[in-house]
């Protein structure tokens, strides 16, 4: 059996785990390069596989970088089933119909505006492209075994965000696990990751490879920002990943409210996607930590905000005001007009709710940048910068290593993928000192034999 490295080496971004035993192929996740040009440009070259040999695809979650690319797939010839968790399929259809819209709207702006190299720029895949990969998703619960050929696989919870797995691949007598995005056992709304299971080989993350999430009381510095803003009639701009991200700030925001510690300001949710998962996210109570009450709350007191028009009076508004609004990491969606209008403002306060992968317009923000390009200008950038570092869904490396030390016995071998070159190095090297384990990085198009 061999596992291949087409994804999340070096980076974050585009998770990408191919598994061969003889004439087999089986796909973990299917992710989207983002970030820095280099990463996005391999989004358009061809499958290091020919799509049409794969057997199937099995994901950890639905998040786009580890999801995002499966459209393009099946447009260039991948037939077979696509397996997640009932969670992450309804999720899937919400950010793959979304994806498909943002990369028609980005290439016809792009054409109208003339700022793209490429004449007519086109999209990587159009909605009816996102819309015909769904039809060959199949859900799984969690626990059940499924058989793709000769793989037997299984999912555990992952925590990270609703629908997350890890992955178990058994085949030939050896087990593949695959961590997947790992939650984090303190997480404000979610549970905590199952323990690991049993294992040959091991594939996990390091996104937070050389890095401890701080010990901040995260509710209390956002009750701090929307009132030392609200004071000065500014704007609280809240960037936020549609899937996990926004219900968490929503959840923090309205326990706020309830407790009286912020003022009654109107809080606005501009993602019309963050509201669709909000209410699947109601739907799977038992993936999360909320009460029946804790989640009507999400709803209560916030406005939603679905149309263009609508997020266009949002911007127009000069009242003081929370926004939450995609992306995460300011790669697109309707946060960018909203710092285009308040950005430039000093009583606007920008808060980076998570980690901002390399290339991204946030972490440009973080290392100093008091510009960004929004739809083909560059915009100052004067306003008040916070990092929110406590709201991370992903496990850091000692929290990584508690959940491992469960494990009755070392895997043979263990290889450290999606993170940065520093993280996951740092890593490798934690797992050594810490367990005695053989962790290595691969690089990408790395080739392994598991013997």
């Amino acid at each position: 059996m061999q596992l291949s490295f087409y994804g999340a080496v070096g980076t974050v971004t585009g998770s990408r785990y191919l598994l061969s035993h003889g004439q087999h192929r089986l796909l973990v996740d299917c992710g989207l390069f983002q970030g820095v040009k280099n990463l996005r440009q391999r989004n358009w070259r061809a499958f290091p596989v020919p799509p049409g040999d794969i057997d199937a695809v099995v994901l950890t979650h639905a998040h786009l970088d580890h999801s995002g690319y499966l459209p393009r797939l099946v447009r260039e010839g991948f037939r077979g089933p696509i397996y997640c968790t009932p969670a992450s399929r309804e999720l899937a259809e919400i950010l793959l119909r979304d994806s498909g819209h943002l990369q028609e709207e980005d290439a016809e702006r792009a054409n109208r505006h003339g700022y793209s190299k490429h004449k007519p720029a086109e999209p990587l895949y159009t909605l009816e492209e996102a819309e015909a990969s769904l039809r060959q998703f199949k859900a799984q619960d969690f626990h059940e075994a499924f058989e793709v050929g000769p793989f037997r696989v299984r999912y555990l919870h992952a925590g990270h965000i609703l629908g997350a797995a890890c992955v178990l691949v058994e085949c030939a007598g050896k087990r593949v696990f695959f961590s997947g995005d790992l939650g984090r056992s303190v997480d404000p709304v979610m549970r905590p990751p199952e323990p690991p299971s049993r294992c040959d080989y091991l594939i996990v993350e390091s996104t937070y490879g050389d890095l401890r999430h701080p010990a901040e009381d995260t509710e209390a510095r956002i009750g701090a920002i929307v009132r030392e803003t609200a004071a000065k009639g500014g704007t609280v701009l809240l960037p936020a990943f549609a899937v996990g991200r926004a219900q968490t700030l929503l959840h923090l925001l309205t326990r706020l409210r309830a407790a009286e510690a912020i003022p009654a300001v109107p809080v606005y949710l501009d993602s019309p996607m963050a509201i669709d998962v909000t209410e699947v996210f109601c739907r799977y109570r038992e993936e999360h930590r909320l009460s029946q009450a804790e989640c009507r709350a999400l709803c209560e007191g916030v406005r939603y905000v679905r149309t263009g028009e609508e997020s266009e009076r949002v911007s127009a508004n000069t009242h003081p005001k929370v926004i939450v609004a995609g992306a995460g990491m300011l790669t697109g969606g309707r946060i960018l007009h909203h710092i285009k209008a308040f950005g430039s403002h000093r009583s606007t306060a920008l808060v980076i709710t998570g980690f901002q992968a390399e290339g991204t317009r946030g972490h440009a923000l973080l290392h100093g940048a008091d510009h960004l390009k929004l739809y083909g200008e560059y915009v100052p950038i004067n306003c008040r910068l916070e990092l929110l570092e406590g709201l991370s869904a992903h496990a850091d490396h000692v929290e990584i290593g508690d959940w491992l030390s469960t494990l009755d016995e070392a895997p043979r071998r263990v290889y450290v993928t999606h993170g940065e070159p520093v993280a996951a190095d740092r890593m490798r090297r934690y797992l050594h000192e810490r367990f005695g384990w053989r962790a290595e990085v691969p690089e990408y198009g790395d080739v392994v034999e598991l013997i």
